[in-house]
């Protein structure tokens, strides 16, 4: 669907990313970030640490590769002001999935471009995640697929978590990890990529 005029790095791990972005049929190379991702400062909202976090991975990378637009990005689940990042064992895991239960939260990608300009693009996306009430019993047993382990909030929406996800208010493939839409107009509008014939 879409060509590059410029060689496109996804500084990310993440094989949904990964995927997401294949899905355009932009030609791309996944260099992994090796930033660090250190923890909110106090009173950091949501937003401004995923756009934080996201600029730090693509930095480290945009060095390296002075020629090229790289593509950062972070995503983090926020119940309020509590960010949930991924749970450190199996039993942070079920506390996060209790704190979604039953209510609505946001999952947030914050998204920075090197390359388009002198200035890195950075911004981010929200979408609103409502979750039905989860038994307790789904909990242990959804944990214990081992899916929740990397994931922001402990679950994936494309995996076995979609059992317990009533609504979504935004971009869908901003829950899965990169947000398809914003990033791709920010790409064209720079020239970066063009409509493929």
């Amino acid at each position: 669907m879409y060509v590059t005029n410029k060689t496109l790095v996804l500084a990310s791990a993440s094989p949904r990313r990964r995927e997401l972005l294949s899905l355009t049929g932009i030609a791309f190379t996944v260099l992994p970030s090796p930033a660090e991702e250190p923890a909110p400062d106090m009173g950091e909202t949501p937003a401004a640490y995923a756009a934080r976090m996201a600029r730090l991975k693509a930095a480290a990378m945009a060095t390296d590769h002075p020629e090229a637009v790289v593509l950062g990005a972070d995503s983090i689940v926020a119940v309020g002001d509590i960010i949930l990042g991924k749970p450190e064992d199996a039993a942070h895991a079920r506390r996060m999935l209790t704190l979604l239960s039953g209510r609505t939260h946001q999952v947030v990608t914050g998204c920075a471009l090197f390359g388009l300009g002198p200035d890195p693009e950075v911004f981010t996306v929200s979408t609103d995640v409502t979750m039905a009430e989860i038994p307790e019993a789904a909990i242990a047993a959804y944990v214990a697929t081992g899916e929740p382990m990397d994931k922001a909030g402990a679950y994936a929406i494309q995996g076995g978590a979609a059992a317990f996800v009533t609504s979504i208010c935004g971009s869908y493939t901003n829950v899965v990890g990169l947000p398809l839409a914003e990033v791709l107009a920010r790409l064209r509008q720079a020239g970066a990529v063009a409509t493929g014939v």
